[in-house]
Order: C-alpha cells, then sequence, then structure tokens
C-alpha cells in the first residue's frame, strides 16, 4: 500500500508525472502536478508503470486508505499534511473520460414542536458526549440525562469513546444551508470519506427533507438528486434530517447512546 509519484519518462507529454494507486492491480496515471494544491489537477491514463529500475521517484508514500466511492477514489496518505485527496472519474464532451485530482481545499470551503423526552440513552446512567472544539453553537443537551466536555475531534462535532480513548461514534451536525453549500461546492464528499474511516458515523440535518426540495439557491432537484448520490455512495453513513435543532440534539443524543450501549453490550 505505496503511492508513488515519478517523473514522466515521455518528454512529449504534457502530463510531466505519473502516479500509481494501490488499487485495481496498480492504477497508473499521467498528471499535471504533484498535488492538486491550488486547484484541480488533470489527469490521464497511463499504458503501465516504466519499468526503468532508475526512473526518477518524486514521492513514494505509505497509504492508509485507497477505496473506490463510485465515480471517485479516495485516497488517505500517511503523513501530517497533504494526506487526503480524490480522484474524479467522468465524461466529457464528446465522450472522452476526464480525471480530475482534488481535494477538499480546492473544490471550495466548507465548514421547535415536538416534546423532548427525559428518558436515558438506551437506559445508560453515565454517558458522556464529547463535543467538537470547532462547534460554535453546540448542542448542550440540557433535557438529556448525558454529561459533555469539550475535545478535538478527528471527525464528525459529536462523539462517544471508549475508557481507552478510542472512538466509538460520531455525528456530524448540519444545518439546511450547510448542507445545502456543501452539496453544491462538492465538500460533502470530503466530508463522508472522513466519516466513514470512524466505526459509526452518522450526519443530523437541522431541518425537514422538504425544505432541501425547495431551497432558494439551487435549480428545481438539484440538491435532492446531488444527495441521493452521494448516499448511495456512503451507504454506511445515514443523513437524518431532524426537522428542527431541538429535534435533531435529541436524535443525536439516541444515536451515540445506542452506539455506547452496542459496544458493552449493554
Amino acid at each position: 500500500m505505496r503511492f508513488l509519484i515519478a517523473r514522466n519518462p515521455d518528454a512529449a507529454s504534457t502530463l510531466p508525472y505519473l502516479v500509481r494507486l494501490p488499487i485495481d492491480g496498480g492504477l497508473i496515471l499521467k498528471v499535471r502536478d504533484t498535488w492538486p494544491r491550488t486547484a484541480r489537477v488533470f489527469c490521464a491514463r497511463a499504458d503501465m508503470w516504466p519499468a526503468d529500475p532508475d526512473i526518477d521517484i518524486v514521492e513514494d508514500v505509505g497509504v492508509l486508505l485507497c477505496r473506490r466511492r463510485g465515480p471517485a477514489i479516495d485516497l488517505v496518505l500517511d503523513r501530517g499534511r497533504e494526506d487526503r485527496s480524490q480522484f474524479v472519474f467522468t465524461t466529457m464532451r464528446g465522450g472522452r473520460e476526464g480525471i480530475f485530482w482534488q481535494t477538499r481545499k480546492v473544490v471550495g470551503t466548507a465548514r421547535p414542536g415536538a416534546r423532548i423526552p427525559g428518558r436515558r440513552a438506551s437506559g445508560l446512567v453515565d454517558l458522556e458526549i464529547v463535543v467538537d472544539t470547532r462547534e460554535h453553537y453546540p448542542f448542550r443537551f440540557v433535557k438529556q440525562q448525558t454529561t459533555t466536555r469539550r475535545a478535538a475531534l478527528v471527525a464528525g462535532d459529536y462523539a462517544v469513546h471508549r475508557a481507552d480513548g478510542s472512538i466509538i461514534a460520531v455525528v456530524e451536525r448540519k444545518s439546511l444551508d450547510d448542507l445545502a453549500t456543501s452539496l453544491n461546492n462538492g465538500t460533502l464528499v470530503f466530508e463522508l470519506s472522513k466519516l466513514g474511516e470512524m466505526p459509526r458515523a452518522a450526519i443530523v440535518v437541522e431541518d425537514r427533507y422538504s425544505a432541501l426540495l425547495k431551497h432558494a439557491y439551487a435549480p428545481a432537484g438539484f440538491l435532492p438528486d446531488m444527495l441521493a448520490r452521494v448516499q448511495v455512495r456512503y451507504p454506511e453513513i445515514p443523513i437524518v434530517f431532524a426537522e428542527t435543532r431541538p429535534l435533531a440534539e435529541e436524535w443525536t443524543f439516541r444515536y451515540l447512546g445506542a452506539a455506547a450501549a452496542e459496544d458493552s453490550g449493554a
């Protein structure tokens, strides 16, 4: 599981580098740059990896994840920065294949009515919910029987941990506008990719699904169609519309409590 970048020995090519992905027996692509730092990087398929043992290797990095998700391949490298990216396969005009290498940074920048019951989540007495330090207006869970503490989370906004600190489950909270923006600019797939590395994960939306259908800043049907596509691509991560913020808070509490109970065998 290594990710390799080498200089393209074909001097006539307009794509000066080759990358090798540890998937499909070794997927070889010609690319324009060594990382999508400021814009998407155009790619094209290459016939084979050069047999020359003296080929100029630019990068040789361990791979934590290389997984196909529908028309895309998610790639996570074993290094501290420039570690997450995605290769997207599409069809261009004339039926030609288009391949683009992208990161979240270059795609875009992202980041009541019913009575809430007071029953403990799954009967747990000592449930503690960890709230991400980057959550500006977090759920406080004042009506639920739980305690909270602040900590930096790798993924999601709320989590439950085991006694040894390992993660059991996480929940990502989204307002309707946040969800619409991440669907519009394509950043939701990067969030889902990160959530997909967790043992259990979900997204809760503080609004009704019907509000997405009539969102003012997108053509009719566009956002629901994009949402359906990412849900099919990441079936293990439910996206729940909880109608209101208090209900989203309650659902988060119940989901994390159920995950903690399942993990402990309660």
